[in-house]
């Protein structure tokens, strides 16, 4: 949704009162069938200025983040939902055989961290190759679920799946195509903490498809749930078990659909993050 004015919409004939436009019915609008207003360029130096004032107040927030007198470590996580800023506690110690973040602390916060990352880990393109995907599971899950764990996701990404997606038994794309199977954080919540457990949703949006002027299976988007319950193993989190649901689900934006060349390019040129809370 963009700010912008509604033309005409001033004073009515001289009568002093202000004319009310309604809103067509019918229109299909999602958000009920207002019609859109139109982009002025005041309502794009309105759009410009919004910008330029999130990017100062977050620089300020982690800036000012560094101040003493409260917990360094964000430990506690109770309360609202609050962005992330600088702690001073390193979120995660190094990064394990499978070039997954590993050492996260042993706080709600790091619980958070270690859950971004495995959601990241678990909806990586990396599972669908199945040397690969034993090498996460073996860095992510607990020692007591790792074998029931990778026996389940053996069985989802069968060789018949992999076909149906166009890719190959390795899961490799054809040539000329770029596989993408890409998961991006939006944020993380605690629902249970205590005991050397953790229920930790993580809201994402998630890339996939195949690029290239040839494939019939273009790359899209969707916003999902991935629920992890972890468990403390006494140096660091692990999964124990995980699921996933649909949504919250934002309105599509306005953005122009880019070209399959771009969307490759993007993904070959632009690496992940290692995910901090």
């Amino acid at each position: 949704m963009s700010l912008g004015e509604e033309n005409g919409g001033g004073m009515g004939g001289g009568t002093g009162q202000t004319r009310t436009r309604l809103p067509d019915s019918g229109s299909g609008d999602v958000y009920g069938g207002a019609r859109r207003p139109t982009r002025s360029s005041r309502s794009l130096i309105t759009v410009v200025g919004v910008v330029v004032l999130l990017i100062a107040a977050i620089a300020f927030a982690n800036r000012s983040g560094d101040a003493g007198g409260d917990d360094p470590a964000g430990a506690t996580g109770k309360g609202p939902a609050a962005a992330t800023a600088a702690t001073g506690v390193r979120p995660v110690a190094g990064r394990n055989g499978a070039a997954i973040p590993s050492g996260f602390a042993h706080t709600e916060q790091g619980a958070q961290s270690a859950a971004a990352n495995y959601a990241v880990a678990l909806g990586s393109d990396g599972m669908f190759n199945t040397q690969r995907r034993h090498e996460i599971v073996q860095a992510v899950a607990d020692a007591g679920t790792a074998q029931k764990l990778q026996a389940a996701l053996d069985t989802a990404y069968s060789k018949g799946l992999l076909a149906q997606m166009g890719l190959a038994a390795d899961g490799t794309a054809p040539a000329g195509a770029t596989f993408v199977n890409r998961t991006l954080p939006a944020g993380t919540k605690v629902k249970d903490f205590g005991g050397g457990t953790a229920d930790v949703d993580v809201w994402y949006v998630h890339l996939f498809g195949l690029t290239g002027e040839t494939s019939t299976k273009p790359v899209t988007s969707g916003w999902f749930t991935m629920n992890l319950k972890l468990k403390w193993n006494g140096s660091d989190w692990k999964v124990l078990e995980t699921s996933q649901r649909t949504g919250p689900t934002p309105v599509t934006g306005d953005n122009p659909v880019s070209g399959s060349d771009e969307i490759a390019a993007a993904v070959n040129e632009y690496g992940g993050f290692t995910y901090a809370r």
